[in-house]
């Protein structure tokens, strides 16, 4: 191979072309593999010597887009390299193996990849989500001036994603406070922030008071998976606390409450007219108990029955009076049940977060791209066996949560 581009004898220094030929050098540049055999190139490439008189360098070889100067790799291969860990999913080992490139040479890649591909301002939306995901465990040092043990690397990385197209994950920040999460929401565009409406979350109020101070606009929506899930683990603690009190043990098989306890968390529309009757009659005959684990499933399906409410499932979107008569009776269950402190604190806390409940309800909109987008990170980070670089831990995040909002779709 040789080069017959003219602009390859342009001095790198000071961008005159050359007329002074000083030899030839011989290269073999490694390339992408062909119809699954390997590709051998020799490269003949001219040394030029700079003619200027007030020369930054004596002499310099030729350099083209694809064979940069003292490049030993082809830039097909790297990018080839990069977007076999960016976009095919790849782990940098095996991409490496497959390619016959070393570690640092396919990471490199990779990354120069990302930055090209991956789009630094994120895209506008309607509707974001604010989730956690623990990978890792904490770094601690200490400070030998102060003697105390100072956070280096946080487990626990925050991610906000879009709630209801298919962007993806926008960006992520190190640490679970109110402050990081805020300053990442103060750092995007005024005119990206002004376009958030809604900001879907878990029953998290750290979350609440970061976009409070940084999306003061936005309305704050609770996701109903962990609505119902904090319901159930309610009822789980009541039907323990009672079962010993009966018992004076965990229950057993033969008991009435090991027949009924997996039919408890089930929903109501799913039992049966006789898993209903064989639930009431089972919790009836252990006695007092028994009445008020039932009345604790009462109240958790009159919970569900407010979440029901959206107009995925009522085919109908619940006006305030709905809602409102929904939550009252939810809450009239609770209050006349002073002696379920389990009733009684997640009456609280739905009474806490009642405005997040109701947005819920109007809009349908919920945390569940914020899960998905979760799944894809840690799955990202079992097949590298774990990162010890938690910024490399990031842009793989990214890279494996947004790949499909970078396919273009096809023009009509």
């Amino acid at each position: 191979m040789v080069t017959t581009d003219e602009a390859a004898r342009a001095c790198p220094a000071c961008g005159v072309f050359s007329s002074f030929r000083k030899g030839r050098v011989v290269t073999r540049p490694r390339h992408l593999p062909c119809g699954g055999r390997p590709v051998a190139i020799r490269r003949h490439k001219s040394r030029w010597r700079c003619g200027e008189s007030r020369r930054e360098r004596g002499s310099f070889t030729e350099r083209t887009a694809q064979i940069p100067a003292r490049m030993r790799i082809t830039e097909p291969l790297r990018r080839a390299a990069g977007a076999a860990v960016c976009d095919g999913g790849r782990t940098t080992v095996q991409a490496g193996r497959d390619l016959g490139l070393s570690w640092p040479v396919v990471h490199r890649s990779f990354t120069a990849y990302a930055d090209e591909v991956l789009d630094d301002t994120a895209a506008v939306a309607d509707a974001i989500g604010i989730d956690e995901t623990r990978r890792g465990k904490p770094v601690w040092k200490q400070n030998p001036g102060t003697g105390k043990w100072e956070l280096i690397a946080d487990a626990w990385h925050v991610g906000f994603v879009d709630a209801t197209g298919r962007r993806g994950l926008f960006g992520q920040v190190e640490g679970r406070n109110a402050a990081s999460v805020a300053d990442w929401l103060s750092a995007q565009p005024a005119a990206w922030r002004k376009q958030v409406h809604y900001v879907a979350i878990d029953l998290c109020a750290t979350f609440r008071a970061a976009i409070r101070t940084a999306l003061p606009g936005a309305t704050v929506v609770v996701d109903a998976f962990h609505i119902v899930q904090l319901a159930q683990r309610h009822l789980a603690d009541l039907r323990r606390r009672l079962t010993w009190k009966h018992h004076g043990r965990r229950a057993h098989k033969g008991d009435a409450i090991y027949t009924v306890r997996k039919l408890l968390r089930r929903n109501k529309e799913d039992l049966t007219p006789g898993q209903l009757v064989l639930l009431k009659t089972e919790l009836t005959q252990i006695g007092t108990y028994g009445r008020h684990i039932h009345e604790a499933w009462q109240a958790k399906e009159l919970l569900r029955d407010l979440l029901r409410l959206t107009a995925r499932h009522a085919h109908v979107t619940a006006d305030r009076s709905a809602i409102s008569a929904a939550r009252y009776r939810f809450q009239s269950i609770c209050a006349d049940r002073p002696h379920l402190p389990e009733l009684i604190t997640l009456a609280e806390t739905v009474d806490q977060w009642r405005d997040g409940i109701e947005a819920y309800v109007t809009t349908g909109i919920t945390n569940a791209a914020s899960e998905g987008n979760n799944r894809l990170i840690k799955l990202e980070a079992r097949n590298a066996f774990g990162f010890r670089n938690r910024a490399n831990q990031r842009l793989r995040s990214r890279c494996a949560t947004t790949r499909r909002s970078r396919r273009q779709p096809k023009p009509g």
